[in-house]
């Protein structure tokens, strides 16, 4: 039996995607992927209590399980990369929904995008306010509208008229978010914090940035991508970074693979990070795994920025790269293979 707040998270997203009643199990043959992460930073064992590590291994184990049940019943990778963000946007440990860092001002504001490898259709949202699972938003931007990103009061209304929940800012408030805010509220810009602290100061790298992503290959052979996030601790002006970016923090393309990134945003958005990594793959014939850390481990930290990326290809390899000292990620195969990462050993 599953505990009663895991089957509840399970029914919302059930209801809230449709698609997820097929029920016949897919050929023991058939070959899928999926790959989750819950953000990059100052992830190291010295600032983790073993209850911490306990609770962060159950949300991603949490997500993986959503994400499996759905592939292994010949659902589509869409359908298993939006309820994976689903599950940790409603988990208060990821800075994504529930869990949202706080703005200058003391309010959330969140940010997420999906993309459909076969297709090449995305959507996605940039500072929704009311929105319970910013994820959903996306996906009906992307099946329901003629657009690819919608932004503020008109994507909260959009996403209201297409039954998405709509909660009140106060949902996403947590006690942690707001400790974080009181301690970062000193630094007004990116460029004092530059000046101030070393880039690579893990509380500095901390309140740059937080996200959660998923990539799948699903049984038919498509790939997609999605990304959520509650932004930067202390941002001001509607700062909007790489996550509902589609090409900079998500992309999907069967013809190459299946990103979503997670780091400094600004740089992330200057690179484009996603497309210029399956770019690499379909132009240059560059494995997925070089591909990314070419672009994580070279590219990235020489303009000063940091993070990492998940990744999948159309042959079912998975790539985690990252430039930190630590990344919550983990992976399910077809073939019950499985791993919880968080460490950078």
């Amino acid at each position: 039996m599953y505990p009663m707040k895991q089957l509840l998270t399970y029914l919302f997203i059930i209801a809230a995607i449709p698609a997820l009643a097929q029920t016949k199990l897919v050929d023991k043959d058939a070959k899928f992927v999926l790959v989750i992460h819950g953000g990059a930073g100052s992830v190291n064992r010295k600032n983790m209590t073993p209850d911490k590590e306990k609770a962060y291994t159950d949300g991603l184990q949490r997500a993986l399980t959503v994400g499996y049940n759905i592939l292994v019943r010949g659902g589509s990778a869409v359908d298993a990369v939006q309820a994976c963000i689903m599950v940790l946007e409603d988990d208060s440990l990821f800075n994504a929904g529930k869990g949202a860092v706080m703005t200058h001002e003391g309010h959330c504001e969140l940010d997420a995008s999906i993309m459909d490898g076969k297709s090449l259709k995305a959507g996605a949202v940039a500072g929704v306010t009311t929105v319970r699972n910013p994820i959903c938003a996306a996906r009906a931007v992307m099946e329901k509208s003629r657009h690819v990103m919608m932004a503020g009061k008109g994507a909260e209304m959009f996403a209201a008229e297409n039954n998405c929940s709509i909660v009140d800012n106060s949902y996403f408030h947590t006690e942690r978010s707001r400790r974080a805010l009181e301690g970062a509220i000193r630094d007004d810009s990116i460029r004092e914090i530059k000046q101030k602290k070393s880039v690579n100061d893990p509380e500095n790298r901390d309140n740059k940035y937080g996200t959660v992503g998923a990539v799948a290959l699903d049984a038919s052979g498509n790939l997609a991508a999605a990304t959520s996030t509650g932004g930067m601790t202390n941002k001001r002006f509607g700062r909007i970074g790489d996550s509902p970016i589609i090409g900079a923090g998500t992309y999907a393309d069967n013809n190459s693979c299946a990103i979503s990134c997670t780091g400094w945003g600004e740089y992330f958005i200057r690179l484009g990070m996603a497309k210029a990594v399956a770019d690499r793959i379909e132009l240059k014939g560059m494995k997925l795994d070089d591909a990314a850390k070419e672009m994580i481990l070279t590219k990235l930290p020489a303009l000063g920025g940091d993070g990492g990326l998940i990744g999948v290809d159309k042959e079912g390899n998975i790539t985690m790269p990252f430039n930190t000292s630590g990344m919550y990620r983990a992976y399910i195969k077809s073939t019950g293979e499985k791993e919880i990462l968080m460490y950078r050993d």
